[in-house]
């Protein structure tokens, strides 16, 4: 099977290697050998680069698009649509299916041309669109932006009718259930090598200073100013029993950081910033004791994965997919969102509670090996063939749910 894959995503090649800036590509160029080969489209940037993220290309063809800088890049990406359907038209005869991450305006045109033409088309959504635009104006001129992701959005539902879809939670599953098959999935990163062993994680000493650690953007929809309020809320209790490193970069750094300073938090929060997926994140996690997850809206973060497979207990928002991500408390403390005392509670729980803490690492560490990448892998893969197989008997695939 030959499978065409679509992401709005900029990629630079130095004419050795391909790569961009986002960890959830790897997932993609390692569908292979489980497809015989993925055609991947992405915007090629001008100019010879190299991206943090160098991407397989064992069975992985790079097929690069016109360039455009964003989204918000609105002439620029118009006057690229022309060219780009072009060139996604020519590939379409040598592909078995195309699988389209949206909702996004090339997006759409994509899924309309592969419709057209009669390839079997399988929609990728990894976030609620609207509120993700939502939490990224640039600024009140842009406020026309946030009604334009919403009709974009209901487009792509609307495919979602008669076109499969893998999406990322349970949340999005349901909002995506119009009929055609739905697949809730994550986007794990995790090998069986990453997952730490259970005893071990149990067995770690909670006296003295604890730990944690926080991984994500930040940005506004990440909500990381509550990270100062939860920090300032504990040393005032405890002076000095807790230490925060906070993993990430975005447009609130600056501003979180001269937040740390006027509350005289500098001795008790590090700012790591953003740490490549791989051997430097893995030490932040296992540095730590707990977890801390602050957002005001999510998906499935890759983030709890990965904090599960370290064997740290988890605290989250109780916001988007992460609740039936953590089994509604069973892999980890939830609480409302934009709430700091919730927070600082759950933490103190943690710490008093050894019989807790152990409970929460070993569930955590069961329930990730079933969500490796490899796991996940074969669940999109398999999905993706009964799509092709019953398009050619004009038989719908049985829905499916890796979360359920």
């Amino acid at each position: 099977m030959r499978l065409g894959i679509y992401t709005d995503t900029l990629y630079w090649t130095d004419g050795e290697s391909l790569g961009n800036s986002r960890a959830f590509t790897r997932f993609l160029t390692s569908l292979p050998p489980r497809v015989d080969e993925v055609v991947l489209f992405g915007r090629l940037a001008p100019a010879p680069g190299r991206a943090e993220y160098s991407l397989s290309t064992s069975g992985v063809r790079f097929v690069a698009l016109p360039h455009y800088p964003r989204v918000r890049a609105v002439i620029q990406m118009a006057r690229a649509a022309r060219r780009s359907a072009a060139v996604f038209r020519d590939e379409l005869a040598d592909l078995d299916a195309v699988w389209i991450f949206g909702p996004h305006p090339m997006a759409l045109l994509f899924a309309a041309i592969a419709r057209r033409r009669g390839v079997p088309l399988v929609l990728g959504v990894r976030q609620d669109y609207p509120r993700y635009v939502a939490g990224r104006l640039p600024g009140p001129a842009w406020a026309w932006a946030v009604p334009a992701a919403r009709a974009l959005d209901a487009g792509f539902r609307r495919l979602a009718r008669r076109a499969p879809a893998v999406v990322v939670g349970d949340e999005l599953a349901q909002r995506y259930a119009n009929g055609a098959p739905v697949l809730s999935t994550g986007f794990s990163l995790i090998g069986s090598d990453d997952v730490v062993d259970a005893d071990a994680a149990a067995a770690r000493s909670w006296d003295g200073t604890i730990l944690l650690v926080s991984v994500g953007r930040l940005d506004p929809e990440k909500n990381p100013l509550l990270l100062v309020e939860l920090m300032a809320l504990l040393e005032a209790r405890e002076p000095g029993r807790r230490r925060l490193t906070v993993v990430g970069d975005g447009a609130l750094r600056e501003e979180l950081e001269r937040a740390v300073a006027e509350r005289g938090l500098g001795s008790v929060v590090e700012f790591a910033g953003e740490l490549r997926s791989g051997s430097e994140l893995w030490a932040a996690y296992r540095r730590a004791h707990a977890f801390v997850h602050v957002s005001l809206t999510e998906g499935i973060p890759q983030v709890l994965y990965e904090a599960a497979a370290a064997g740290l207990p988890v605290v989250a928002t109780a916001v988007g997919g992460v609740p039936a991500a953590l089994r509604d408390g069973e892999l980890g403390l939830l609480v409302p969102p934009r709430d700091a005392d919730a927070l600082a509670a759950a933490l103190a729980r943690l710490a008093a509670e050894p019989a807790l803490r152990e409970r929460l690492i070993r569930a955590g560490l069961e329930a990730v090996r079933t969500e490796t990448m490899d796991a996940q892998l074969d669940r999109v893969a398999e999905f993706v063939r009964r799509v092709v197989n019953d398009s050619r008997t004009a038989t719908p695939p049985s829905a499916t749910s890796s979360q359920r």
